[in-house]
Formats: C-alpha cells, sequence, structure tokens
C-alpha cells in the first residue's frame, strides 16, 4: 500500500536525501547516535514522519552498537530497519556488526555509515568499506544525494533477498551536498512485529557459526554475481575512439572527476568505470574494463578498497604505486593534479597547475591571521578548564570526545582517544604512577553525551579497580558537538516527545561512586575551591574517585538561561596588555589592542556572561555599574 502524494522535485541536503529513502522503502524502525556527518539524518526522518503522517519509530539511542542492536532485533522481527552513525560509530558497533553478518537478517537491515575524510570533525579517516570487507557485508557507495536515495531503497531489497544486512557508505560530500531530488511516495508495510524463534540462528553457538559463515559466503556469491549484472550503479562511461587510459572511480570522487573531465576537453579521450557497489566487487566488470586500456587510475576515497581487490594490478595506477595520496581528502583540485601527473608520465598531456592551487598561493601570500577553533563566547566548559588548570596546574588531564576538546586552547586537556576514553585513560594513568608508588593529580574531563555513550561501564571499571583521580562531568544538557540533539539527562526523544529522565547523580552513584558534588562553572573561585577538596578526598585513606559535575546549560541551545546570570563587564585603566586573559581563557570576545597595549571587549562576540572577571590577575576586567 502506499500513500497518495504526487512525485515531487525538492532540493535536499544528501542526509536528508538519505532521510526520504529510508522513508520510501517503508523502513519502520530507525535508530542514530549523533555524529558529523550523519547527524542530520534522523531529524529529517522526524520530519517526514510528521508531514505524512507515518507510523515510524525513531530513537536517539545511548550509542552506536545500542542503536545497532535496536535496529537488529527489529529486522529479526520482520521489520524493515535502518541504524546511522558516522564512521568511527562503527567500531562502537563493530562486534554486532560482524556477528550480524552470520545470523543475518529477515526485515532489510540497512547500515549507513557517513565517512569523514580529511578528517573534517574526526579522529580516524578510516574507511567503512573496509569494515564492511572484514565483517562480509555488501556495501552501496553513493556519489550524489539522488543516488543515495535510492541506493537506500535497493539495499533494503538486497538485505531481504539476501537475508544479510547492507552498508550505505556516504562521504561527507555526499551527505552535506545539496541537489534536486525527485521524491516517491513512501511504502506502507502491513509488517507486525514476529519473532520466529531459531535458536540455530539467533543464539547460534560456535559449531552453527560455521554453518552461518558457510552460508554467508554463498550469499555473497549470489550478491557479487547480481552486481556483475548491474548496470544502474556500475557502469562505464566511454568517448569515442580508443583510449589509453581508464580511470575507475565512486563515490563524491566520481562526481568531482567528472566536472573536471568536461572542463578540460581534452583531445585524448578517457574512459571511466563509475562503481557504486564497492564489495563485493563485480571483478569480471572491473577486469573486462582494465583490459581495454594500458593503464587505469583508481580514484577512490577514502582508502584502496576496489584497488586491493582488483586481481591484476598489472596496469593499475593508484595508492599502491603512489599516484594518489594515501591521506586527505580527494577535493577537485587534488584530483585535476592527480590526473594531471599521471597524463603527463603516459605522454598524453600537458596540464596547468590546477586553479585553485593558484587561488590558494593568492590567499597565502595575503598573510591572513589564522584563527584556531575555540569555545563559544560565555561556553560554561571554558569556565571549567580555566578553574581546573588554576586548581591543579601540574595534573594530568585526560579528557574525551565533544566541544571540550577545544581545552586543548585553555592547556587543561592532554589526551584525546575516543569516545569514553577520558575516565579510561585516567585509571590507566593512576595505575601506572601508583605501580611506582607515585602520586599526582588526574583531572579527567567529559560531557554529558559522552558519559552516557560510554562513560558508565569505563566509570564502574575504574571504581572496582580503586582507580583515584577527579572526573568532572560537563554537563551543558545537550549533545552541542554535533547538533544539539538530546539526552537522557533531559527526557527528550527523538521526535521531541518526553521520554523518561535519566538523571547523571544516579548513574554515577550507581557505578559506586560515593563523592558526588554539583556546581555551576560560571562560580570560578568555588569551582577552584571544590576541584582542591576533590584532591584531597582523593588522597585521603578511605578515598577513591571523586566526581564533580559542571551544570551550566550550553548557551547557544539556551540563551534565554544567560538572563539569569547577564553581567556586562569593562576593562579599566589597570590592564597592561600582559595578555594573560588572551592565552589562558581565550575567550573571542577579548581582543588585543596593539596600538594601545591593552585588551578589549568585542561587544560583537561578548554574552555578558561576566565570567572573564576572574581571568585577570590585575583585576581590570570589572562589572559595569548601573
Amino acid at each position: 500500500m502506499k500513500i497518495d502524494q504526487k512525485k515531487e522535485v525538492r532540493v535536499l541536503l544528501g542526509n536528508v536525501a538519505i532521510a526520504r529513502g529510508i522513508v520510501e522503502a517503508g523502513c519502520q524502525v530507525v535508530t542514530s547516535y549523533p555524529g558529523t556527518p550523519s547527524s542530520e539524518i534522523i531529524p529529517a526522518v522526524v520530519g517526514f514522519k510528521k508531514e505524512l503522517g507515518l507510523n515510524t519509530y525513531i530513537e536517539w539511542s545511548t550509542n552506536e552498537k545500542v542503536a545497532f542492536d535496536n535496529a537488529l532485533a527489529a529486522s529479526m522481527a520482520g521489520k524493515r530497519a535502518a541504524v546511522a552513525m558516522k564512521q568511527v560509530g562503527l567500531n562502537v558497533a563493530s562486534d554486532s556488526l560482524l556477528s550480524s553478518a552470520y545470523t543475518g537478517v529477515i526485515g532489510g537491515l540497512v547500515i549507513i555509515s557517513c565517512d569523514d575524510p580529511g578528517p573534517q570533525s574526526s579522529q580516524t579517516e578510516q574507511d567503512s568499506r573496509f569494515l564492511a570487507m572484514f565483517a562480509k557485508v555488501p556495501v552501496y557507495d553513493p556519489s550524489t544525494p539522488q543516488e543515495a536515495k535510492e541506493m537506500v531503497k535497493e539495499a533494503f531489497k538486497l538485505s531481504e533477498k539476501f537475508q544479510v544486512p547492507v552498508l550505505l557508505r556516504p562521504t561527507i560530500r555526499v551527505s552535506h551536498a545539496k541537489q534536486n531530488v525527485k521524491l516517491f511516495p513512501p511504502e506502507i508495510l502491513d509488517r507486525p512485529a514476529d519473532f520466529k524463534k531459531n535458536p540455530e540462528r539467533w543464539a547460534a553457538t560456535p559449531r552453527y557459526r560455521l554453518i552461518l559463515h558457510a552460508k554467508l559466503n554463498k550469499a555473497l556469491q549470489g550478491i557479487q554475481e547480481r552486481f556483475e549484472q548491474d548496470t544502474k550503479w556500475n557502469y562505464e562511461i566511454r568517448k569515442k575512439g580508443s583510449s589509453a587510459l581508464g580511470i575507475i572511480s565512486c563515490s563524491a570522487s566520481f562526481a568531482a572527476l567528472m566536472d573536471i573531465q568536461e572542463e578540460l576537453n581534452l583531445k585524448e579521450p578517457i574512459d571511466i568505470l563509475k562503481i557504486g557497489t564497492p564489495y563485493p566487487l563485480p571483478q569480471k566488470k572491473v577486469e573486462e574494463f582494465i583490459q581495454k586500456h594500458q593503464k587505469v587510475l583508481v580514484i577512490e576515497e577514502t582508502d584502496s578498497v576496489i584497488e586491493y581487490q582488483i586481481i591484476d594490478k598489472s596496469k593499475v595506477l593508484g595508492r599502491l604505486t603512489g599516484h594518489v595520496p594515501l591521506e586527505s581528502e580527494l577535493v577537485p583540485d587534488i584530483i585535476y593534479d592527480i590526473l594531471a601527473d599521471v597524463l603527463r608520465e603516459m605522454g598524453l598531456a600537458e596540464l596547468e597547475k590546477s586553479a585553485d592551487a593558484k587561488l590558494d598561493k593568492l590567499i597565502e601570500n595575503l598573510e591572513l591571521p589564522v584563527r584556531r577553533p575555540t569555545l563559544c563566547a560565555g561556553c560554561p566548559e571554558r569556565a571549567a578548564f580555566f578553574a581546573i588548570k588554576r586548581a591543579l596546574p601540574r595534573a594530568i588531564y585526560p579528557s574525551d570526545i565533544g566541544c571540550y576538546t577545544l581545552g586543548l586552547n585553555l592547556k587543561a586537556v592532554d589526551t584525546v582517544l575516543d569516545m569514553g576514553a577520558g575516565i579510561t585513560l585516567a585509571s590507566g594513568f593512576y595505575q601506572a604512577y601508583h605501580q611506582d608508588h607515585k602520586d599526582i593529580p588526574i583531572v579527567a574531563t567529559m560531557g554529558d553525551s559522552t558519559f552516557y555513550h560510554s562513560g558508565t561501564a569505563s566509570l564502574l571499571n575504574a571504581v572496582y579497580n580503586r582507580a583515584r583521580f577527579i572526573l568532572v562531568l560537563l554537563d551543558n544538557e545537550i549533545t552541542a558537538m554535533t547538533g544539539m540533539q538530546p539526552t537522557p539527562g533531559t527526557g527528550i526523544m527523538a521526535d521531541g516527545s518526553r521520554g523518561r529522565k535519566v538523571p547523571l547523580e544516579a548513574l554515577i552513584k550507581g557505578c559506586g561512586v560515593r563523592w558526588i558534588k554539583t556546581i555551576d562553572p560560571y562560580e570560578v573561585k568555588n569551582f577552584i575551591k571544590l576541584l582542591k577538596e576533590a584532591r584531597k578526598y582523593t588522597q585521603s585513606a578511605r578515598g577513591g574517585i571523586a566526581v564533580i559535575i559542571a551544570r551550566h546549560p550550553c548557551i547557544i541551545k539556551y540563551p534565554e538561561e544567560l538572563e539569569e546570570y547577564r553581567i556586562k563587564v569593562e576593562i579599566n585603566d589597570e590592564c597592561n596588555g600582559c595578555n594573560y586573559c588572551l592565552d589562558f581563557f581565550e575567550c573571542p570576545a577579548l581582543l588585543l589592542n596593539e596600538e594601545e597595549n591593552r585588551v578589549e571587549i568585542d561587544r560583537k562576540f561578548c554574552v555578558d556572561c561576566g565570567v572573564c572577571i576572574s581571568a585577570c590577575p590585575r583585576g581590570a576586567i570589572i562589572p559595569v555599574e548601573d
């Protein structure tokens, strides 16, 4: 059954197009944990659900594994389900991913892992296609928002036909591109949950896992044969006449390559093989293409998934031969330069340096000041980091993934590994020094969303193993860095309805922590005092881990909260331009007037939080008198 709705065209962001594909495919359950570049998918599904009056369950989960398992369970019960995350989130869900490939699915299960070559906002440049190969899960690799939407629908069909989970891997330029996208009425699937018990499949012991692995391998053979016949996602673009050079490309690199080729208007034509299903690779199609050319250049990102799968590489140029960079995003000017070098090497053409390279040189000659990323003016996390550094300047500062990574600028962050590692590294540092009978202060920092994501298991382990350190939980009551998604602490669900609040204090206490205090980080002097008390507790005979919840709402999400704290300040003549406030407080609303050698307040950025009063050792920042 389908909703009676006319076909239309809208300009959509790539992630919104993916959300539309999820909806059009009749997906009944959608889960996710936010992470750039995937964060817009869930809100877009919510929007389409409301617009079309659909009965779709949508969930912001506490982490990616939880999201994966919830979607998988729905699939086991026969419903179509999708789970979305960024590439490092797939690491968190990898245990479930590999196991689900063996057990398979009933209703279609589509995993959307948005990759971040560059990286723009991630701790790795990893290629999700490699993890899919490792798990033996087929992959669709879109090059445009329209293609991404249609691939989602195709992925559901493939998943159900072969009863395997399927991965859709858009890169950031697909997720965040905009395009005219054709919309179609969504399918309305009449599929009530109906889980069929089958322990040999769903609860398989190692003996049966071997049998399931054989079935998976057979399914992959069938999928590869299907991809060989596919001309919608895998096809050649041939020019008239013979071509000495062929190019195999995919994803956003293919779209950029097509634009570049049109601009070049080369005398010698170049054939292109577009691959939309990189795993399992349609080997016959690729081999036939290679045989037609003297050399074949593989342009793909983020890594060499297609290139590695090519059996005979004697004619192949790519990352493995040094013709394509091993890191960084393949933006158009880089692809242009790769193509220029290969054409020159083969004696086919002499191309000038890319226009973008010339532009970069011009910009460099302008000698514009470089401004590093910084916390927003009035951010409560700045106040917390400033207090931590003042209270315990010789401590080790393990931290985590989030806005508060920018505590690096305030010299109050020493390590950033992955989600949850702020606590685990703190515990590890303690045990390493304790083994040598040394007592050093350790102050770990972590956000509220990250703690819900992976902090509880880390804290539980640290308490159990008698670690001693201070944990400062930076509770801004939102998942700020990835787009203001709610946390379990807010009690707000993905569609805006009310769930059940899960207070941080209850979780921390449940992990066995006995010393828990809550403070507003805007109260810098009291915060410094509390940090010193926490340090004494970690050193006391019956002490342990001390947890401070630094609670103040994010000023971007909750600007109305500033009204209660608004303190307008000015800088008096005591300022001597020592730059202490600029170097150790680093608020973007504080600027150095080099001519007068004094600091000034930029009213365009200042939010009147008044926290900078504590940041001047000379007392030159003072409240404005009414």
